[in-house]
């Protein structure tokens, strides 16, 4: 399992990876969620998939879209680096990693 802490603005976001699955928590929530529990950014979407332009589905096909890449990886770690690196261009901050047997670990 690796959890990962992200900034942005003055939310605090969490995401765990834990095999195969991605799991999302902002600070005001306790609980995990899947991507089918978050709310997609309507522009953001747009701007990584320009083909997604006029579709009422868009947010099913954004987030398959996100399940199939992260299937692709063969790690946690392959996983959590595209993630780390996929938010840093939305103005997400990674500030904390902390892996399983492991001391957390500042990122900035």
């Amino acid at each position: 399992m690796i959890g990962i802490i992200f900034s942005f603005g003055t939310e605090i976001v969490e995401i765990r990876v834990n095999g195969s699955e991605v799991l999302f928590r902002t600070s005001q929530f306790t609980n995990f969620a899947t991507i089918d529990g978050l709310k997609l950014d309507k522009s953001g979407v747009m701007e990584e998939f320009p083909d997604l332009k006029g579709k009422e589905d868009w947010r099913e096909i954004a987030r398959q879209r996100f399940k199939d890449k992260i299937k692709e990886f063969k790690t946690e770690r392959e996983r959590a680096d595209y993630i780390i690196n996929d938010l840093k261009k939305y103005g997400y901050v990674p500030m904390y990693e902390q892996r399983s047997g492991f001391r957390t670990k500042k990122l900035k």
